[in-house]
């Protein structure tokens, strides 16, 4: 067990911002409840999954719809206490500890805020490993758990719980529900039991979030005392594989349902000139494509940071004329087998070709 501070806030929000691979919103907002909550209520309590007695009930907390709305709502100081008083009422059992549901964006900050509000602990764990777009996209469904009962709150007062028939069908009826009630809802999911966040728990997420938020941040003075550039720093800290540096010449936008979806064209710049990529998207990163070869697909991670201070560009940032760094990570392992890719390969998001790990792809080790 260890504490959360209020420095520790924002290495987490950046290194998470990096695992949201293009995705999970901007953390601003979120950084800034969870500070808020930190600095009203306290330090939290960081715990490994396997610290958690047996019997503890554990409950993923996370905010569902668009960031861009919650940025202008935000998160009420309340919301927390009710949210989690209709969960432990409905399972007549008290909650021991919550966790983030995704590592990236403002689904990492979220828990801190709530951990703090509520007096519990914060588990080091996931559902992802990254952040993926839908609610059945997790690793506890992997293994047979229920997004539902799902509560669920917005800043208005409405509320309550769902329960639904399949993983799916609480992604589609909560996306509806969140539109209904003005873009943002406050959730908590896949209520569970320790052995399940143990045995399906992606371990070590918000220390890994940590530590490549402090990376990224100190990135010249790390390549410096390491005698290496700044770019080789990058992608030895991160296990990352070079995927192409270019100049986005074109971003594609469409919002199909609650979804953004597109893709950016890129122009190669110094090593890569001359060549072209894109990458698509649907709120995360799905494919990138350099000269018509697939060089990652999801479940892996594909990430744009800025070349030069490394800092992640997510979907909603990609403008014309910026220069970007494309980098892939290695996914949760669960995610590469066959029940993973069922839920998150890239044919479950219309891309026609069968998944291969990134590293083999590259044809190389991370730098």
């Amino acid at each position: 067990m260890r504490e959360i501070g209020l420095n520790d806030i924002e290495d987490i929000a950046l290194g998470a911002t990096l695992l949201g691979a293009g995705g999970g919103g901007d953390p601003y907002i979120g950084k800034l409840t969870a500070m808020a909550a930190v600095r009203e209520c306290g330090p939290v309590r960081l715990i490994g999954a396997d610290e958690l007695p047996d019997d503890a009930f554990v409950v993923p907390s996370a905010s569902m719809g668009a960031p861009t709305i919650l940025t202008e709502k935000g998160v009420g100081a309340h919301e927390f206490h009710r949210l989690f008083d209709m969960v432990g009422m409905f399972f007549n059992r008290p909650v021991y500890a919550t966790m983030p549901a995704e590592a990236g964006g403002v689904n990492s900050m979220l828990p801190i805020a709530c951990a703090a509000r509520l007096g519990i602990p914060m588990v080091d764990a996931d559902g992802m490993g990254r952040a993926f777009p839908e609610l059945q996209m997790a690793t506890f469904a992997i293994g047979g758990a229920s997004a539902s009962p799902m509560a669920f709150i917005d800043e208005k007062g409405n509320a309550g719980v769902l329960s639904t028939a399949t993983n799916k069908w609480t992604e589609d009826i909560a996306r509806a529900a969140t539109t209904t009630c003005g873009g943002t809802l406050t959730i908590a999911l896949y209520c569970m039991d320790a052995p399940t966040v143990k045995a399906y728990g992606v371990h070590g997420i918000v220390t890994r979030s940590q530590k490549l938020g402090h990376a990224i941040r100190t990135a010249k003075e790390g390549a410096a005392a390491a005698g290496m550039t700044p770019e080789e720093y990058f992608l030895h800290f991160t296990g990352g594989f070079k995927l192409f540096k270019g100049k986005i010449a074109d971003v594609l936008r469409e919002t199909r349902g609650a979804f953004n979806f597109g893709r950016a064209v890129l122009e190669g710049i110094g090593e890569y000139r001359g060549s072209r990529a894109f990458v698509d998207f649907q709120n995360e990163n799905l494919q990138c494509v350099v000269d018509g070869e697939v060089r990652a697909t999801v479940p892996d991670l594909i990430c744009l940071v800025d070349p030069e201070t490394f800092i992640p560009v997510p979907t909603d940032a990609l403008k014309y004329g910026k220069r970007v760094l494309a980098v892939g990570l290695t996914c949760f392992d669960m995610w590469r087998t066959p029940r993973g890719l069922d839920l998150v390969g890239p044919r479950y998001f219309g891309i026609d070709v069968d998944y291969v790990p990134v590293e083999e792809l590259c044809g190389q080790k991370g730098e």
